[in-house]
């Protein structure tokens, strides 16, 4: 569906949201990827199948790069999710330290970057990354578009 070849790292991304489509899940998968490229975290959405509300492919990939790097910091690291991420989501990629936010699909419903708190333009935010959207959104858009669709049959 894309017109012109996806980074790698959002290309798993959305691999790893078609993995938790197939596990019933939200379809959002997220990376970390540190300052030399290499990817240190990832992680799909798995909140029904852990029972953890916090079960989030954004959480889950920066704890795993946490626990890679052994430091809650993630200096010069940039997360590339599938979906714009959630209020929870974004207040954890500025405590990480994220550089860079990569996300594929706007969420205008549970968002929190570009939509609804916008919680990067508030004053009582202290880091706020650099942000790119878009990148692989209409695969993004068909994959959330295909799993509530067939919900609703």
């Amino acid at each position: 569906m894309t017109r012109f070849p996806l980074p790698d790292p959002m290309r798993r991304a959305l691999d790893l949201a078609a993995a938790a489509a197939e596990a019933g899940e939200v379809p959002v998968g997220a990376v970390v990827v540190d300052a030399a490229g290499k990817t240190i975290g990832e992680g799909e959405n798995r909140m029904r199948r852990n029972r953890d509300p916090s079960g989030h492919a954004e959480i889950i990939a920066l704890r795993a790069a946490a626990a890679e790097l052994g430091s809650e910091r993630l200096d010069g690291c940039s997360l590339w999710v599938s979906l714009e991420p959630c209020a929870m989501c974004a207040g954890a990629i500025s405590l990480a330290r994220i550089s860079k936010l990569y996300f594929a699909a706007e969420d205008p419903k549970g968002g929190a970057v570009l939509h609804g708190p916008r919680l990067y333009t508030q004053p009582t935010c202290h880091h706020r990354p650099d942000i790119m959207s878009g990148m692989g959104e209409e695969d993004a858009a068909a994959q959330l578009r295909d799993f509530f669709a067939a919900r609703r049959t």
